[in-house]
């Protein structure tokens, strides 16, 4: 059984899920703007909602590189995952899974 993830690895959790959640608004919103509607609204939301949660998702994952002791090809590969869009939730449970997210011991 995996250990519960530590206080950092929580924040990274849910800074994972929000930067995933807004990347899904902003297409949607993309989507809507460039797609038969051309309706601007989701873009003007998401769009500044993402960019905060981007940068929210990138002093996180700083955070609990450095609290946690991740090895460096794991802080690199959660950066370069903010790129694509939706890859830091599966990211996430990835990092949970191989126990990532908890205290060393």
């Amino acid at each position: 059984m995996s250990r519960p993830p530590a206080p950092a690895g929580r924040l990274f959790a849910v800074a994972a899920f929000i930067e995933g959640f807004t990347w899904a608004g902003l297409l949607i919103g993309m989507f809507l703007k460039y797609g038969p509607v051309g309706n601007e609204l989701g873009v003007k939301i998401f769009g500044p909602l993402h960019g905060g949660a981007f940068l929210f998702y990138v002093v996180a994952t700083v955070l609990s590189a450095l609290r946690l002791r991740w090895p460096w090809w794991a802080a690199l590969l959660a950066l370069i995952a903010a790129v694509p869009p939706l890859v830091t939730v599966p990211l996430e449970m990835w990092f949970r899974r191989i126990g990532l997210l908890s205290a060393r011991i």
